[in-house]
């Protein structure tokens, strides 16, 4: 008898699953969710900190190098979210193809991506609503914009220790109250916000390009300075693999195929779609950052587009940027808790987590379990820990998952060549094996204490369901 551990679900059980949600998103729906998502912290506020601390003026080569990898890694998505149309991403990939367990750990890992990537955009939007409000006129205590013991200066020149980052954790909650309405008012939301948020990147690159210096671009690759990951080309791999935190909007786009109306054909579309706007977006405007600021200013900004606003000297310009990025950023933050909700549906559906995870609200048809718990997980992590530190472990649950969607590409071929597939990988199994080499050299750069975390997280995720998912899955009892 097949051990329960590597049972596999099914694919036209793992393609069909109702879990009660309304199908209301298109194919440009799904676009502006992945190009949501996508274009937020990873643009906005990490580019600075990759310049600054690992690549210098190189980083546009860094997220060149993870759109690569990314590449590889959204064509293999497509395939399976065409050949497998369920709500739980890599999550749902890994169960058809490698086996409960498997599943389990990149479900678990999802989780992580989720919400340690959540709390990174929070933060980072904090220190945006700071510098907005700031030129208006209105100070926040700074005792209330930084992570616990944080040195902060106040206003009559002390130093003293913050208390937790405030802002960040009401955007949390606000968007998480948007989310418990329903997807259909969300969405729309959403798409509105993501024409500003483009418009926004369309006005800094046309009002900074002029104000470029060549002199920041020199050196191109700083030399490194003796420990790996800190400038030369280990920089610029570091930083390439915190730039897989910027990519995490086509992944979220295949937890949705339960909000879709056909999302064997849409998810593909919205996937590929979206990562190829998002992967020009980042090189041209991470060039235009890094040419107007030098990166060595950067290393600590959490705001680097408006450091650079303000360095071009365009204070009218200044106030309207900072508004529209600040409004942006509740794109990102609604499709990463929106695909928390939906993994854990997912995984709840199938028996590995608590029923009370698959409850929908009768009026909204939302997951309001899942949202609450998920928003008051992601305060606390948002509250307490600094974006460079949420950037990579939001990184390395990404390019964890990426693998795992790689690897599930030619063993579904294999168990199930008959099955039908909207969308092929070309190449056979070149793309998938370049999917694995790239990601995995990426995430070997990054630092041991990530890793470390990693490690804890899933070991935390195995107690878990050794102690309650391998009794209760349907798949162990047979029902599926």
């Amino acid at each position: 008898m097949t051990n329960p551990l590597w049972r596999t679900k099914p694919v036209s059980s793992a393609a069909s699953d109702n879990t009660g949600l309304k199908r209301v998103l298109g194919p440009w729906h799904l676009i502006a969710l992945g190009v949501g998502v996508t274009i937020g912290a990873g643009l906005f506020s990490l580019t600075g900190v990759a310049a600054g601390q690992n690549a210098g003026p190189a980083v546009t080569l860094s997220y060149l190098i993870a759109a690569l990898a990314c590449g590889f890694a959204g064509l293999c998505y497509g395939e399976l979210a065409g050949m497998i149309p369920s709500g739980g991403s890599a999550y749902s990939y890994a169960y058809a193809s490698m086996g409960e367990l498997i599943a389990w750990i990149i479900g678990w890992d999802l989780v992580l991506e989720y919400t340690v990537g959540a709390a990174a955009v929070a933060s980072s939007w904090s220190g945006y609503v700071a510098s907005l409000l700031s030129g208006w006129g209105i100070t926040i205590d700074p005792r209330l914009l930084a992570t616990p013991m944080t040195p902060v200066t106040l206003s009559d020149g002390s130093v003293v220790s913050a208390w937790f980052n405030f802002p960040a954790v009401l955007a949390i909650w606000v968007v998480t109250a948007l989310l418990m309405r329903g997807v259909s008012q969300s969405a729309a939301v959403n798409n509105a916000i993501v024409m500003i948020k483009l418009t926004v990147i369309a006005l800094v690159l046309v009002f900074c390009i002029p104000h470029i210096k060549l002199a920041n671009y020199h050196p191109y690759i700083p030399p490194n300075d003796g420990t790996f990951g800190h400038f030369g080309f280990s920089g610029v791999m570091r930083a390439a693999g915190m730039a897989f935190f910027a990519y995490l909007g086509f992944d979220i786009v295949s937890t949705t195929a339960q909000d879709s109306k056909n999302p064997a054909r849409d998810i593909p579309v919205g996937i590929i779609g979206s990562l190829l706007i998002c992967g020009v977006v980042y090189a041209v405007f991470s060039a235009v950052l890094t040419g107007v600021v030098n990166y060595k200013g950067m290393a600590n900004d959490p705001s680097p587009v408006a450091t650079a606003i303000d360095a071009a000297g365009a204070p009218w310009l200044a106030s309207l940027v900072k508004l529209g990025i600040t409004v942006g950023y509740v794109s990102v933050l609604f499709g990463l808790l929106l695909g928390q909700a939906r993994v854990f549906l997912a995984m709840s559906h199938d028996g590995l987590l608590p029923k009370v995870f698959a409850k929908l609200n009768t009026r909204t048809h939302t997951p309001w379990t899942s949202h609450l718990c998920f928003a008051a997980l992601t305060s606390v992590l948002t509250a307490v820990l600094p974006i460079g530190e949420l950037g990579n472990m939001t990184s390395i649950g990404t390019l964890l998952a990426f693998i795992i969607v790689c690897v599930g590409v030619p063993l579904l071929r294999m168990r199930e060549p008959q099955a039908p597939r909207l969308f092929r990988v070309p190449g056979g199994p070149v793309i998938p094996v370049l999917g694995v080499l790239s990601c995995g050299a990426v995430m070997v750069s990054l630092d041991l204490l990530t890793w470390v975390r990693l490690v804890v997280w899933l070991a935390i995720g195995l107690a878990i369901y050794f102690c309650y998912g391998v009794r209760h899955s349907l798949l162990s009892r047979s029902k599926i």
